[in-house]
């Protein structure tokens, strides 16, 4: 009797436990998992978090101020014709569409990232703007729900080929008016967005034959599971699930849907995602669709997808990534299957330098799919790749002053050296690309940082990352928590997190120990923990925390040189620098007139020392050294090897990310190393 009544009273406390954590789950988040089963970390509301100072506060200064502003000119003008072709659609003006295929999906992420600065900021001018977009918008979209100006104002059919990327521009509607609804409260965006979804609903569940291989480039998969959480109707998970299954299912042929550039493993086609094991094709859309059915397991809790997805995550990560976050290493190349492929994935540890293509959405792509990793298993290397990504190759992407672009983020840069000409990989970055899809993928994301730095854990509250800011929330049993954190990070180590305020009971305050901070400690109320310290992990802090409490956290900032792996033909004895989470390269303007940047070589005993510049390339962290030139030797493609002439020489060596910011130059992260 005494058995069952502690049995019964267990039931009550978890469904009590269960309840609450429903309850106060934060349902305005980036990522609304609040009542997803299968999530170990919960999203805290859009706008909880807000920074306060340092790096990502400048950063998201710029996006306020110019990256933005100036990206609206852009897209609501001639030049970038995004609006106009909504206009277009909607009979208000006259014309003809222009831009990609993918130029509403553009749009739609232009008006997510407006979003997240009016969460921050609350100008009511913003809002006034989006709803004379969405009013546009609206007007555009056809009586039965469908909404794609590419086809609506051509002689383009409905869903005649999957390169007209409908399913594309339908995710980033779907996740735009979420978004849109979290942030605002209102349904006019959303509306539209359901309206769409019914329509594809009743396009695509039927299963049509002609249709079972259209996804391509799957923003779908992730916006319907939004546009579930947000509605609460199931039918859009249903959608989202037959989209994943209808991948590899199918005999891989040419047919007049897909043409013979979007098939096979370029598409993700040739295996079932339950089954596959390496990541092929097309990074952005590989990389989309992973996160797509990271969202998708978050629902269902499905063992075969989250197995599929740990195999794929590490192989991405182990196997196929830069040192800088980067993903797909060429241009044009060739799958596992011999399908052709571009901007994608190829051979394991076949990391190229001077043609590396690292689309900036790819990079972007990594840190999302990590993102949502990072919330299914709560594990500190999901979010330490976030970090590096967001730090290197997706910040690359943009000039300091917010207004010029980069599609290709390749790791060598040199005038004599690849140079393919094309309308994606350019020496300087480009005020605009017809390509519109990276600019506002990135400007979007750093828009939104500040709801990727904390997460809800079972009891407490994790720091992702790392960053001044401000952080005002609940827990999930609901409990309010105010947190202040001052760092100088990225370019300094320390930390200090201040309790504002919390409950009386005891929590976990989770701090992220990076990977790469060996030696790190820990201090609560200036004196040392006793705790094991633990890279690559998430410290658990457990106690009864009180106003005013002060945690500081340590980290060596050391500069370190990292080789590749020894199956890397293209860095074998090389070496790549970096401090902290800030991956290093040589540039040009830093180097003696007329210099090569193929003539420079690390000595392994350089003397490298960090110099903080607070007016350099918009406040930067420097690293200086002693280094070596010697002329190469360029007279025939192979020339008898001879005794090496140095020259020595001081240089600076900047963040990856600041290259490019003076003029055409050369640059490379990888230097040839001497062992002296």
């Amino acid at each position: 009797m005494l058995f069952k009544k502690i049995i019964k009273k267990k039931l009550v406390f978890i469904f009590i436990l269960c309840f609450t954590t429903v309850l106060f789950s934060q349902e305005q988040g980036i990522i609304n998992n609040a009542n997803s089963k299968h999530v170990t970390f919960k999203s805290i509301n859009i706008e909880d978090c807000q920074w306060t100072n340092g790096f990502w506060a400048d950063k998201f200064k710029v996006a306020e101020q110019t990256m933005l502003p100036y990206m609206k000119t852009l897209l609501t003008s001639d030049v970038g014709h995004a609006l106009n072709n909504f206009k277009l659609a909607a009979g208000l003006i006259e014309g003809k569409h222009k831009g990609m295929d993918w130029h509403d999906g553009d749009f739609y992420k232009f008006m997510e990232a407006y979003m997240y600065i009016y969460a921050q900021n609350r100008d009511e001018k913003i809002l006034k703007e989006l709803d004379d977009y969405i009013a546009i918008i609206a007007k555009a979209q056809g009586e039965d729900g469908y909404l794609q100006t590419q086809i609506q104002t051509t002689e383009k059919k409905r869903f005649s080929h999957r390169k007209r990327h409908e399913m594309y521009n339908a995710g980033h509607l779907f996740t735009s008016a979420c978004i849109h609804n979290r942030i605002t409260g209102k349904t006019n965006f959303l509306d539209i967005a359901i309206k769409e979804a019914d329509y594809l609903f009743e396009i695509f569940m039927p299963k049509p034959k002609k249709l079972a291989r259209f996804g391509f480039n799957q923003t779908q998969i992730m916006g319907l599971v939004e546009l579930y959480r947000t509605t609460k109707n199931k039918k859009y998970l249903e959608l989202a699930e037959l989209f994943i299954n209808m991948r590899g299912q199918s005999k891989v042929t040419v047919n007049e849907t897909t043409g013979y550039k979007q098939i096979g493993d370029m598409v993700q086609e040739r295996t079932p995602l339950r089954t596959s094991k390496t990541a092929e094709g097309h990074a952005v859309l590989a990389l989309y669709f992973y996160a797509g059915a990271a969202d998708v397991y978050a629902e269902t809790g499905e063992q075969a997808l989250i197995d599929a997805l740990d195999r794929l995550w590490s192989n991405v990560v182990d196997k196929k990534m830069y040192v800088t976050g980067a993903v797909g290493q060429t241009h044009h190349g060739v799958s596992k299957h011999r399908d052709m492929i571009h901007e994608g994935f190829i051979n394991e540890y076949m990391m190229p330098n001077l043609s590396a293509y690292n689309e900036t959405c790819a990079n972007v792509c990594n840190s999302m799919f990590s993102y949502r990793m990072l919330g299914l298993h709560g594990e500190s290397k999901y979010a330490d790749i976030m970090e590096l990504v967001l730090f290197n190759s997706a910040l690359s992407g943009i000039s300091i002053e917010g207004k010029d672009y980069f599609y290709a983020n390749p790791l060598r840069v040199s005038n004599d050296g690849y140079n393919p000409g094309n309308d994606t990989e350019f020496d300087v970055r480009q005020p605009y690309i017809p390509c519109f899809c990276c600019p506002p993928n990135l400007v979007r994301t750093i828009a939104k940082i500040s709801g990727w730095a904390y997460s809800l854990s079972e009891n407490g509250i994790a720091v992702n990352l790392y960053g001044g800011n401000k952080l005002s929330t609940k827990l999930l049993d609901g409990s309010k928590i105010e947190l202040e954190q001052d760092t100088a990070y990225p370019w300094k180590g320390e930390v200090k997190l201040t309790v504002k305020s919390c409950k009386k009971e005891a929590f976990d305050i989770l701090l992220r120990i990076p990977d790469w901070a060996y030696g790190s400690k820990v201090l609560i109320n200036g004196k040392e923990t006793k705790h094991k310290i633990e890279v690559g992990t998430f410290l658990v802090l457990n106690r009864k925390w009180k106003k005013s409490d002060i945690i500081s956290l340590n980290m060596p900032m050391d500069i370190k040189l990292l080789e590749g792996h020894a199956l890397i033909e293209e860095v074998r004895n090389q070496a790549a620098v970096k401090r902290g989470p800030i991956v290093y390269c040589v540039e040009t303007p830093d180097l003696p007139k007329n210099t090569d940047i193929l003539d420079v070589y690390l000595p392994i005993n350089s003397n490298l020392k960090p110099v903080f510049k607070q007016d350099f390339l918009g406040g930067t962290t420097t690293i200086q050294g002693d280094f070596k030139l010697r002329k190469s030797n360029k007279s025939n493609m192979y020339n008898e090897i001879s005794k090496p002439v140095w020259e020595d020489v001081n240089i600076q060596m900047i963040p990856y990310f600041a290259w490019a910011n003076r003029g055409v130059s050369e640059m490379s992260v990888f230097l040839p190393v001497i062992w002296e």
